[in-house]
């Protein structure tokens, strides 16, 4: 592995400013297509135009996909319509095709598939753009090899080969059987293949009821099937059972580490998936809903403290306990709903363990709240030398955590339920609401035990 130090960047780009076509094709042969999409971001746009045409297709279709959404746009904003079929879709397979193709307009995809050279991969590539982005429809692939049940072992080794050498596929990761409608009914082992006698059907060696999505499931579903299965490669069949494509493993590693990427965004109150190369306007649209948010919370509880101005005044020793009311309760919302929003990310919390999750949450909250509460009593009771702030400040904390927590956990499956990411409620939304209902409370105590 080459590392990409500054003085090996600038080495590049004297090749590139000379335009010395020969180094330039030396330098990139050494480079791993993730390495030279990292490099664009140290380029112009001009200058990363240059080394893609050095290239050959099939590598210059495989930096294409490492790079970001918006730098491959950017790049493909400014090369040609031929180009790119030429170039880039005609060496790729059909659902990074579809991934490539699915940014731009209708008239511009319908243009570059006009100029792919195999009418069969065009006419793949548009069956796969016809299904949303969310699903495993639109995240499968068709290059894989099928035999039918029907067939003996040298036919099917010999069809195999065919349909390798016809896709172009430089892996196989399942061989998928069907019946003569094409529908799916097992698996065949290359261990039973090699195996098996040259008399033997497919249908007598396959693994059937193979694990499978359909086609309009979501890629969460993808995501626990492969997961829980511990799969390289998941089926997927339409409506009827018939096998329309399948997913391999990192097709689903890609998918998972952009919803991890926009959970955290989210979780930061960041309302879009922005990236450091972003301008400043698309990073200030992102940022500012939230912000706001959290702007109207502060006065909203300068406005509720300003209401309890006289107490301040008559006990000023009440002031010293508003950051740690407010910071608890932040605390504890974050940590219930991060649990939930875990649980729902990765399916182990079904909707029959909800009302455990909460009773659970519960007795959680309960102890924590019980120690934190029973811990600042006694700090309070020896140092502070007032038995009613003192018994305010921790009957506060208690009734505090216990609502932080509920309101955690409940938030969270709530906007689950409503289609909504909860990943939000892991981010300002909770912390302001419980910095606000926690004021509340504590205002609430102290003026019902002082008077």
């Amino acid at each position: 592995m080459i590392e990409l130090t500054k003085e090996y960047i600038d080495e590049l780009q004297k090749v590139i400013d000379a335009k010395d076509d020969e180094k330039a094709l030396r330098i990139l042969d050494e480079l791993h297509p993730a390495d030279i999409a990292e490099l664009y971001r140290e380029m112009t746009l001009d200058e990363a135009i240059y080394l893609y045409l050095l290239m050959d297709g099939e590598k210059a279709a495989d930096v294409l996909m490492e790079l970001d959404e918006d730098d491959r746009r950017k790049l493909l904003k400014e090369l040609p319509d031929k180009v790119i079929a030429e170039r880039f879709v005609n060496e790729m397979d059909t659902d990074d095709a579809a991934e490539l193709l699915r940014d731009l307009d209708e008239e511009r995809q319908e243009e570059i598939l006009s100029h792919v050279e195999d009418v069969e991969q065009a006419g793949d590539i548009v069956d796969l753009l016809k299904y949303d982005e969310g699903t495993a429809g639109g995240l499968m692939g068709t290059e894989m090899i099928v035999v039918n049940e029907n067939w003996s072992m040298p036919q099917c080794i010999e069809e195999m080969r065919k349909q390798a050498e016809d896709e172009g596929l430089e892996e196989v990761y399942n061989v998928y059987v069907v019946d003569d409608d094409e529908r799916l009914r097992g698996v065949l082992p290359l261990q039973k293949l090699v195996t098996s006698p040259s008399v033997s059907k497919v249908k007598h060696v396959m693994q059937k009821e193979p694990v499978s999505v359909q086609d309009k499931d979501s890629v969460e579903d993808v995501v626990e099937m492969i997961t829980k299965y511990d799969l390289v490669s998941l089926p997927v069949v339409d409506s009827i059972g018939r096998l329309v494509g399948h997913i391999t493993v990192d097709d689903v590693i890609d998918e998972v580490n952009e919803a991890h990427e926009r959970d955290y965004q989210f979780a930061s109150g960041i309302s879009q998936d922005v990236e450091t190369s972003d301008n400043v306007r698309l990073q200030t649209i992102a940022r500012l809903p939230w912000l706001l948010f959290g702007m109207i919370g502060g006065l909203s509880n300068s406005m509720l403290l300003g209401g309890f101005e006289a107490g301040f005044v008559a006990n000023p020793k009440m002031a010293l306990f508003i950051p740690l009311i407010g910071g608890t309760g932040g605390n504890v919302g974050v940590q219930s709903s991060a649990i939930v929003v875990q649980g729902l990310a990765n399916n182990s919390l079904k909707q029959g363990r909800i009302l455990g999750q909460v009773v659970k949450e519960s007795a959680v909250s309960l102890i924590n709240a019980a120690i934190i509460s029973l811990i600042v009593f006694i700090y309070n009771y020896f140092t502070l030398g007032d038995q009613k702030i003192t018994l305010s400040v921790s009957i506060s904390l208690f009734a505090v955590v216990m609502f932080a927590s509920t309101f955690g956990t409940l938030v969270p499956m709530l906007l689950d339920k409503f289609k909504i990411n909860p990943a939000i409620a892991t981010g300002p939304f909770i912390s302001i609401t419980n910095d606000i209902i926690g004021m509340m409370i504590y205002m609430a105590t102290v003026s019902i035990l002082m008077g």
